[in-house]
Order: structure tokens, then sequence, then C-alpha cells
């Protein structure tokens, strides 16, 4: 549960409603990355636009690989709540190798 909270911001932590329901706080974790990976592809996209003019151009690519880097991040954390809330929901997975 507390990893579900980390992903969430610090504020959540306040509600004791998601402790008493780990189901829920899976749910909300999961659409909040969800929201967050979109902000990333938007940020990514635009980028060159909004910020290249204002940068030099080599922190215009390391901004860029961050960006990317925290996208592919997300996109795990997105997956590892989606399965969390899977199995809170009673989902059985099959065993793989």
């Amino acid at each position: 549960m507390l990893w579900l909270l980390d992903q969430c911001p610090p504020d959540y932590r306040a509600y004791a409603g998601w402790r008493r329901h780990p189901i829920a706080l899976a749910w909300l974790a999961g659409r909040h990355i969800d929201g967050q990976v979109v902000a990333m592809r938007d940020a990514w996209r635009e980028a060159r636009v909004a910020i290249g003019p204002h940068v030099p151009a080599e922190a215009l690519t390391e901004i860029l690989g961050q960006i990317e880097a925290e996208g592919i991040r997300l996109m795990a954390a997105s997956r590892s709540a989606r399965l969390l809330h899977e199995a809170l929901q009673g989902k059985v997975f099959a065993p793989r190798l």
C-alpha cells in the first residue's frame, strides 16, 4: 500500500479512506499515473518549441532524455498499479517463466 501512496501526490496520505480500502487506492493511483504518462508525452512533444529557444541545445537534449526516462518509468509504474488493482479484485494470474 505504501508503494501506491508513493505514486500519488503527498497530500493523499492524509486521507484515511485510501488506507482502509486498498482497492480504491490502487484504482486511483493507476489513474494518477496514467495522467502523468499523458503529461510526459505532451511535454516531450512540446519541449522543443516551448523551452528550446530558452536553453542551450545540449540542455534540450538532456531534458528530452530525462522526460523520456521518466515516461518509461511511469509506464512501468502504470502496469504495476494495473496488475495490483486486478489482483486486489481477485484476478488469478497464471505463473510464467
